[in-house]
């Protein structure tokens, strides 16, 4: 294949979080392949007031090998002219662009349409939202204005491609599935996952991991949790349940107090194991690896990172039948699909117990091997080059 020069714009390190984390495995796969690729990276991604976690940066070191340029600022016009420009001169054949939030529309749509300038970059989109979980003032103008310069698009689930229509009808788009976050070192024994965490070995442990949103449904979890509690009262030597504990790892992205007053009033405290501060990168292989089971309540969604997560460290899944979620992961074969309310949640909680992890293994092992990097690059790749081609 002919050596391409590419450009990805979205968030990298020192910022934290899964796009950061994609969009640095992505780099590395296509330089892995042999093009030429860089990452223009955010020096203010959202104002201090915009964003509801402790801190944006990471504080693990650098991923060795990429050159991360850190120059976009998000609310300063000038600003993305002068980095359209500075790109649209370096001529790469393609631009990468992440779209994950309607406030980053006008710096990224500024940006592409300075970028397209030079007669010769090919623009690829990478939709994670085009209509977001919590709706704004801005939404549809700020991603109208980003589409338009765009050439192609890559959505990763059914529910974004069918947003994307409605903004953009008739440019070549592509559905792949979210790749195989497998950046995360090899997995490590149950055993010692759970001593690093300090975990009972004998628990059953439910994970529900990531940033913690309303639109991901800890809370209709948690009243799960409380009817799993009432079943084992209930059913005093059903051992199924017995030792059932939902380990929750990921930072409140939302007030924390109603939360701890919905624990309060379930009297669910003892069931739960609560880590909510953020979780670097070099200890999430032991979250994922303490688990018996990963669990995604949520009321609506697009897809997850934390799907391909689980299929990297082969933890079987029980999701909600929102958005992607149930498409990526086939029903009493890889996990289990339930509705988003708690009595369903619980109901799949007791038969995922009653089946035994054992039970999910072999189809969960068959599956992951579809989720290759290089099924992306080579989209990504097979999107621009018929421009590039023709000269356009």
């Amino acid at each position: 294949m002919e050596k391409k020069k590419i450009v990805i714009i979205g968030p990298a390190h020192p910022l934290r979080g899964g796009i950061a984390t994609f969009n640095q495995r992505l780099c590395q796969q296509f330089i892995e392949e042999g093009h030429e690729c860089s990452i223009y990276s955010f020096s203010l991604q959202y104002p201090s007031f915009l964003f509801p976690g402790t801190t944006q940066y990471s504080s693990e070191p650098a991923p060795p090998g990429l050159e991360i340029y850190s120059v976009i600022n998000s609310v300063h016009p000038l600003n993305w002219y002068q980095v359209g420009n500075a790109i649209r001169r370096i001529r790469p054949d393609i631009v990468l662009v992440r779209y994950w939030l309607p406030f980053m529309g006008p710096a990224l749509g500024t940006i592409l349409r300075q970028v397209k300038k030079n007669k010769h970059t090919r623009i690829v989109a990478l939709t994670d939202n085009v209509i977001p979980h919590e709706k704004r003032p801005g939404d549809v103008p700020f991603t109208r204005y980003f589409v338009k310069p765009c050439d192609a698009f890559i959505a990763m689930s059914e529910k974004v491609m069918q947003d994307l229509r409605q903004f953009e009808p008739h440019k070549p788009a592509r559905l792949i599935s979210h790749p195989l976050y497998d950046n995360f070192g090899e997995a490590v024994t149950k055993t010692a996952a759970r001593e690093r965490l300090g975990i009972d070995p004998d628990a059953r442990i439910l994970l529900f991991f990531g940033f913690i949103r309303k639109y991901k449904g800890l809370d209709i979890l948690l009243e799960a949790m409380q009817l799993i509690r009432q079943q084992r009262a209930a059913h005093p030597g059903n051992e199924t349940l017995s030792t059932v504990k939902l380990l929750v790892a990921g930072e409140f992205y939302e007030d924390q107090k109603g939360y701890e007053e919905q624990i309060s009033r379930l009297g669910i405290a003892d069931q739960l194991i609560l880590r909510t501060d953020f979780i670097p990168d070099s200890e999430v292989k032991y979250y994922m690896c303490a688990a018996d089971c990963v669990i995604q309540p949520y009321r609506n969604a697009t897809q997850s990172g934390v799907t391909p997560l689980a299929y990297h460290f082969e933890k079987p899944m029980i999701v909600t039948k929102v958005g992607g979620l149930a498409d990526l992961v086939p029903h009493e074969k890889v996990g289990l699909v339930c509705e988003p309310t708690a009595p369903s949640l619980a109901a799949a909680i007791q038969r995922y117990f009653e089946l035994g992890e054992s039970f999910f293994l072999p189809s969960l092992r068959q599956e992951k091997e579809k989720y290759a990097w290089h099924t992306l690059t080579d989209a990504i790749i097979d999107l621009a080059t018929p421009a590039i081609v023709s000269g356009n």
